[in-house]
């Protein structure tokens, strides 16, 4: 095998957990991802866009971490945690997935829409960043899996 660089698009989705779902993943309690409702339909609609996380022999492919997010709602917001003209901090699921950079615009915006329908937060906060390489293994002459 050798190494390539290969061009693709981070896609990243900060996503509110509870603090005991928070607690559960630092202490290293995987069955959490499932057993938390957003965290499994985040991860279910992952799946059924297969362009996500493709790296060829591995599909579905993430890195998360856990963090923190804190924001104090405006006039005119509808918050789903916290109150309007107060600083609110909640717990987050940061999860990092990567695509083909060549894919359709169309696509994008359809695993797009998809995470705006099903995520918690009146404005959520996911980012698609440009073009950036990384790097993956491949047997020599095969280019299966769009991000890896």
């Amino acid at each position: 095998m050798r190494v390539q660089l290969n061009t693709v698009r981070k896609l990243r989705v900060h996503w509110p957990i509870s603090t005991e779902t928070f607690s559960r993943l630092a202490a290293g309690q995987i069955t959490a991802l499932q057993q938390d409702q957003g965290l499994a339909a985040l991860l279910q609609s992952v799946e059924e866009f297969h362009d996500l996380g493709d790296f060829g022999n591995y599909k579905h492919v993430f890195e998360s971490a856990l963090g923190l997010e804190g924001f104090t709602c405006g006039e005119g917001a509808v918050p789903t945690l916290g109150c309007v003209g107060e600083r609110t901090v909640s717990p987050t699921f940061v999860f990092t997935t990567y695509f083909d950079a060549a894919l359709d615009d169309s696509a994008v915006e359809q695993f797009m829409q998809k995470l705006m329908d099903i995520h918690p937060w009146e404005v959520p906060v996911i980012e698609v960043s440009g073009p950036v390489s990384v790097s993956g293994s491949i047997n020599a002459g095969d280019r299966s899996g769009a991000a890896a």
